[in-house]
């Protein structure tokens, strides 16, 4: 039971609002050490879990990149793309951007959107200009409303999306461990087609939220100067 005091450290760092890199690694470290290993034989396995999932380390290569495009004007062009569309509010753009991240992540096409690549260099810029063009000058807290659900969208469109997906992790591990534990035969596609009605409805639900954003936005709009004093 000691070797979950491992869980407790991850519990107690989050919930400080430690570093997540430095929680996580402590967690390892601590649960390893627990666990009756030695402090060699942990490293050891910090250093193959890394060699064998070395895709994670992809960002070191994305983010640099993005870096430079916003550095050379990328979110500025979103915005001044985003205002050509004049029907097209930040409820309505986020609800499209949903629906193609749950489009994408059914297909299996994981990361073609995300909050690195897209959220904040395009999807937060367009947004917040599309909701600048209807509602005049975003207050601060109105600018961050519309940064969370930029990224809510794209949460819950990967999150409902990936399920549809045959080859999903989740899926080939509930069906394998269904499979080999009760000895049935439990195919990938009824998952995927029983994950589809769960999709639709996340759709549904947060896109309506999205739709009201620019409602809460109408309502969030600065007062005209001086009508404080006239009050």
């Amino acid at each position: 039971m000691l070797v979950l005091l491992g869980v407790l450290v991850v519990v107690v760092g989050f919930a400080t609002r430690r570093n997540p890199l430095l929680v996580v690694g402590v967690a390892g470290v601590a649960t390893g050490l627990l666990g009756g290993l030695s402090l060699q034989k942990v490293l050891a396995a910090f250093g193959t879990g890394f060699a064998s999932s070395r895709a994670v380390t992809i960002f070191a290569i994305t983010l640099p990149v993005i870096g430079l495009l916003e550095r050379h004007g990328l979110q500025e062009q979103a915005r001044r793309l985003i205002t050509r569309f004049s029907g097209l509010t930040a409820g309505r753009f986020l609800a499209l951007y949903l629906l193609l991240r749950q489009i994408t992540a059914a297909l299996g096409l994981n990361g073609v959107f995300g909050h690195a690549q897209t959220v904040r260099p395009l999807a937060a810029p367009m947004a917040e200009g599309a909701a600048e063009r209807r509602h005049g000058p975003l207050t601060d807290k109105a600018r961050e409303k519309v940064r969370s659900f930029a990224a809510s969208a794209d949460n819950v469109g990967f999150f409902f999306g990936e399920d549809v997906f045959l080859a999903v992790g989740s899926i080939l591990l509930i069906t394998g461990f269904v499979n080999t534990t009760y000895h049935t035969h439990l195919e990938p596609l009824r998952l995927a087609l029983w994950a589809i009605p769960t999709a639709l409805c996340a759709l549904a639900v947060h896109g309506c939220r999205l739709l009201r954003l620019d409602r809460t936005l109408e309502h969030a709009k600065p007062e005209p100067a001086g009508a404080g004093a006239a009050k």
